[in-house]
């Protein structure tokens, strides 16, 4: 029975690793993504040791695939806490809203208005740059302007300039 709950949280510990060492490599940290990846290592050998050492017991392979999906799930639920990184907001409005432009750089977003001709007329575009863990506040001021809005949120990669860049910098001195 020990080694049963061994296993369990040996894999609940070693899944969240695995996760956060693949979201640092996707996101070019990779100091940061070695070392989980070591201490992955080391959680991987040591649990899969015990796994197959002596007999192969079946409630321990079974515990060691449990064990998998719990910390699949607990690493995802880390991941969204941390939230890693930056989001781009595309917002399509059927109207222009100051009001709502200006709330949202009231509360430090940089917002960037295109204008441009849909099927059914003028729309407005904005476009909005903000750390990932903001996201559900940019969403939640959207949302109380315009509940109508058309909002795509995607992660980018790589950026340089503009307000969110001066806005760090500032921040750092």
């Amino acid at each position: 029975m020990q080694n049963i709950i061994l296993i369990f949280v040996l894999q609940i510990i070693l899944v969240p690793l695995l996760t956060l060492r693949i979201i640092f490599v996707v996101k070019n940290q990779t100091g940061t993504a070695t070392a989980f990846g070591f201490l992955e290592a080391l959680v991987y050998v040591f649990g899969l040791s015990i796994v197959l050492s002596g007999e192969q017991n079946l409630a321990e392979m079974i515990t060691y695939a449990l064990g998998f999906g719990v910390g699949i799930f607990l690493g995802g639920k880390i991941e969204n806490k941390l939230a890693i990184g930056y989001t781009t907001l595309a917002v399509n409005l059927l109207h222009h809203n100051d009001e709502l432009i200006n709330t949202l750089r009231n509360e430090g977003f940089g917002v960037t208005i295109f204008e441009g001709k849909g099927r059914d007329g003028i729309r407005y575009h904005l476009e909005i740059l903000t750390k990932r863990n903001r996201e559900d506040e940019v969403m939640t001021i959207i949302q109380e302007f315009e509940p109508k809005a058309f909002i795509i949120s995607y992660e980018p990669r790589k950026f340089r300039g503009g307000y969110l860049v001066k806005g760090m910098k500032k921040s750092l001195k």
